[in-house]
């Protein structure tokens, strides 16, 4: 089965495309933005309203409901995000029908309000009509108004006493065929008598809904081994002052501490990370109490590092039996806690495991592990029935994952108040999934919910010599711009994000703010005997003997000194007074924050030439253009020298740099190689016998390569196509082909990159790894002396399986240069073995990277260069006869053309002239 694209007329796509560019500058998903402090959750229809139930939707079966996402659509003017809802009133209603979505809001505060919501639909006959509604209010219906014709509806409302569960949300009224979109559903409180924003250095929005008790809290359990090595902290004055000082004065009012059981070895060397041990913890505990705070009880129940990755027991409990762990775990935290309290600690909760989503001391069983939390929250009531219990996972961003593990503590009966999650915003999904899985663990269970870790990047430097965990070029979301207001920005909107939960969003935690560097990563040798001498490093290689697997090869320094809220030499950045800002607002003079980064690339022979205006982000979270003057004396080199990679300087207004990165590539003689064209007719795909099409050309950016579009697949059924193109007019040559294949849950698997000549086929094998992990299969010398050569990809892989195909590239990579005629045969074959064809899978290992202390890997960059020069991987080439040769070992010999049968032309008129003449001459001597 073959399928085609439709094609467009040429002045219909150039319209539509400046349509959709316009659409992008002004609602790219990814841009950097302040949001509306609205206590709706998922109010951007984000996350999938079905699944999480953030909204209750109620209307009859001849109404068909859908989270929609905007890729889907490549002709829509996206309103706000990746998502909205969409409705459509069926052709088969008799009578007007009525949709309501709405959502109840726990707990809000007496005065003016406005509900608002995005809406855009049907004209005419298709139009429904929309209205919004707050308790008892109403507002007044307002028409769709027709396709990409987004308004904005809004109510007006008093709420006269302070107010539990009012309902909010929309009625939707349309006849047969009416249909729409919904958007950005906002509460906005009008009040004049809010806090107005102080003056900073940065700007904050205010956080609504914050009590007096919002726990603001911060990790700081590495301080006493950095100020053991030397390093000093500093107020915002520039003076020497107690760090717990300056963190009180910034509005941090918790401060979280880590145990570890025994975090030496048997030669008492610390492993590192702090050497967190109970007297470590009483004497942080200490400090933070004499500044007034509170104090929240970590305990790992791990000689070190516990995290999703590991979840080893202590030394002293690894040849214990269960039961015998379960009284080390009541007696350990019993006497622990007692320890603390003796010594004054303010303690408000404990923690009974750190990150323990897949493991606890050992222990992988649900039903053990709930023993064990058991016992840990028994000690803890029995020392004080007021110390909250917090149990602590990670991975918000995986479905359903907290739905399961609540309702498995549920069932086994764990004891515990409150429900804990790390999010990073560069790995752990959106703001709107976090609130919306934390708050249904807390509507479900009646269980308190926070963020027990959270943190963000304010530079890209490295501070101490020991790679940092962020940012990367892959595998992480960077939604905030890489600087101090962008750090504020982030952990501003964590805070607000939990509190959109209501009453059970307890508070935000930020992970180690003063793991700064002991030294200057230009004196890496001195830093490593600091940190082996006081543990002020994330591990030490004594850690080798506990933890081989990780620690053993990653022992070092700060993962996350660039992470901090300080800077490298201890003075506090302006972003740590975002915790104290989130209740007032705060401004700062208008600035460019960020410039978004410039690409261009090419192919030889083009045109080349850069953007005259850049985007820009500002601090205040709005974005705008400016224009650019570039370096032109290097751009002409870069073009001047061809093929390459090059850097080109340029200069905003008020004299910022910015750079473009441009890419010249050879020629590339495949045509709409990426799929960005709306003309694709010159791609065929097919399918295997009795498999439905399962393929489409996506526009989702995250899932391509380069650009907007790539070549989708999935399916519940079998995979199974093979895309391809046919060029002719090739000149003769040895030609390199490449592509780029992403996707998963491909466990059966078959998958080729190939390129067939009327006389060879020359295939590539590769798989899938994992989302946005690229394979970069290629093959070089693919002889070409006809003209014509097909290329493609097969793809066959088990139901389930999903992915995507990018940046195919053709080019010549040297021409061919025909043997003399006179050449013997078999010196010809061998001539040919110093072309043998070359064939490279392109997936390549991607080493541990340096893990942080919380056991998160950061990513080694693949870089694929333009020509593959990495050895054959064994694939073949087959011949027509079906015979397969190894790609490493045989030359390919001289293929039939017209060159090959006129020289066997030749050498059969010489043969039979010589035997004519030599007939003749016995003919004469017979006669």
């Amino acid at each position: 089965m073959k399928m085609y694209v439709l094609n467009k007329r040429v002045m219909h796509v150039l319209v539509v495309m400046i349509i959709l560019i316009g659409s992008f500058v002004i609602h790219n998903p990814s841009s950097y933005a302040i949001e509306n402090t609205s206590p709706i959750t998922n109010g951007g229809f984000e996350s999938d309203f079905w699944d999480d139930n953030t909204w209750q939707i109620e209307g009859s079966d001849e109404i068909e409901i859908h989270h929609f996402q905007y890729a889907t659509d490549e002709w829509i003017t996206s309103d706000e995000g990746l998502s909205a809802m969409k409705y459509w009133i069926k052709d088969s209603a008799k009578t007007t029908e009525n949709l309501s979505i709405k959502q109840t809001i726990p707990n809000i505060a007496s005065g003016q309000y406005e509900l608002s919501v995005r809406a855009m639909g049907g004209v005419d006959n298709e139009a429904a009509t929309v209205s919004l509604f707050a308790g008892n209010e109403q507002g007044t219906a307002t028409s769709t108004t027709g396709y990409n014709e987004w308004q904005t509806i809004t109510l007006n409302f008093e709420v006269n006493e302070d107010t539990s569960d009012l309902a909010i949300g929309a009625t939707i009224n349309g006849d047969a065929n009416a249909w729409g979109y919904l958007d950005q559903v906002r509460l906005t409180s009008l009040n004049e008598s809010e806090p107005q924003p102080v003056d900073a250095e940065i700007f904050v929005e205010r956080v609504d809904g914050l009590d007096e008790g919002f726990i603001k809290g911060v990790d700081v359990s590495s301080i006493i081994s950095l100020e053991d090595s030397g390093v000093s902290f500093y107020n915002f004055e520039g003076e020497k002052q107690d760090i717990f000082t300056t963190l009180k004065d910034a509005g941090v009012n918790y401060t979280r501490i880590r145990i570890w059981n025994d975090p030496y070895d048997s030669n008492g060397n610390g492993y590192g990370g702090g050497n967190n041990d109970l007297a470590k913890a009483i004497e942080i505990g200490k400090r933070a109490t004499e500044n007034g705070m509170k104090v929240l009880v970590d305990f790992h129940y791990s000689d070190f590092w516990a995290d999703p990755a590991k979840q080893q027991a202590p030394k002293a409990w690894q040849t214990l039996s269960f039961d015998e762990k379960r009284a080390e775990v009541y007696n350990y935290t019993k006497d622990s806690l007692q320890a603390l309290i003796d010594e004054g600690i303010d303690i408000g909760m404990v923690q009974v495991g750190n990150e323990t989503t897949g493991g606890f001391i050992g222990e992988t069983n649900w039903g053990k592990m709930s023993q064990l939390f058991n016992e840990g929250s028994r000690a803890i009531r029995d020392i004080d029935k007021d110390i909250l219990v917090a149990l602590h996972f990670t991975n918000p961003e995986k479905s359903g994952s907290y739905k399961s593990i609540a309702k498995t503590l549920h069932d086994n009966q764990v004891d515990y108040d409150i429900f804990a999650s790390s999010y990073y915003p560069f790995w752990h999904g959106t703001l709107d999934n976090l609130t919306s899985v934390l708050k249904h663990v807390a509507d479900t269970y009646g269980k308190k919910v926070m963020v027990a870790e959270t943190s963000y990047t304010y530079t890209g430097e490295d501070g101490d010599g020991h790679e940092n965990t962020a940012p990367k070029d892959s595998g992480q979301t960077l939604n905030y711009p890489i600087s101090v207001q962008g750090q504020a920005t982030a952990v501003r909107d964590v805070i607000e994000a939990v509190a959109n939960v209501g009453e059970a969003g307890l508070g935000v935690f930020y992970w180690e703010p003063a793991w700064i560097p002991v030294g200057d990563a230009s004196e890496l040798e001195k830093n490593k005997q600091i940190w082996e001498e006081f543990g002020s490093g994330w591990a030490t290689s004594y850690a080798t003997e506990y933890d081989p697997e990780d620690a053993g090869h990653w022992y070092g320094g700060s993962a996350v000194d660039n992470q901090a809220l300080f800077d490298f030499n201890g003075s506090p950045l302006a972003s740590l007074n975002v915790f104290k800002y989130v209740n007032t607002g705060a401004k700062a003079p208008l600035s460019i924050e960020e410039i978004q980064a410039v690409k261009v690339s090419g192919n030889v022979g083009d045109k080349i030439t850069l953007p005259n205006t850049v985007i820009v982000k500002y601090n205040d979270g709005t974005e705008g253009k400016v224009p650019v003057n570039w370096d032109q004396v290097m751009l002409e080199q870069a073009i001047a020298k061809g093929i390459g990679q090059y850097i080109i300087e340029g200069t905003v207004e008020g004299g910022q740099k910015v750079n473009a990165e441009l890419e010249i590539k050879p020629k590339n003689l495949l045509k709409n190689p990426s799929f960005e064209d709306a003309d694709r007719s010159m791609w065929d795909i097919f399918y295997e016998n009795g498999l439905e099409p399962h393929t489409d050309f996506e526009k989702i950016a995250a899932n391509a390569k380069t650009g907007d579009y790539s070549l989708h697949y999935y399916s519940d059924d079998n995979v199974g196509f093979k895309v391809e193109q046919t060029i002719t007019g090739l000149e003769p040559g040895y030609y390199h082909l490449s592509m780029f294949i992403q996707g998963g849950d491909a466990k059966d698997s078959t998958m080729y990159l190939y390129a067939n000549t009327n006389e060879q086929e020359y295939k590539a094998d590769t798989s899938v790894k994992g989302w946005v992990n690229w394979n970069h299969p290629s093959i070089n010398e693919i002889l070409v002396l006809d003209g014509t050569l097909t290329i493609g990809a097969s793809i066959k892989a088990n139901p389930g399986a999903w992915g995507s195909l990018d940046d195919f590239n053709l080019y010549l990579a040297k021409p061919y240069v025909p043997e003399n005629d006179d050449v013997n045969p078999e010196e010809e074959d061998e001539g040919m073995k110093d072309h043998p064809a070359d064939i490279n899978d392109g997936e390549q290992e991607q080493s541990e990277g340096t893990k942080n202390a919380d056991g998160e890997k950061g990513n080694t960059d693949i870089n694929p260069q333009l020509d593959a020069n990495d050895e054959g991987n064994g694939a073949s080439i087959t011949n027509p006869s079906g015979e397969n040769k190894s790609a490493q070992v045989v030359g390919k010999q001289l293929p039939n053309t017209a060159t090959s049968t006129y020289n066997l032309l030749l050498l059969g008129l010489l043969i039979g002239g010589i035997g004519i003449i030599y007939l003749l001459s016995r003919k004469r001597q017979a006669e």
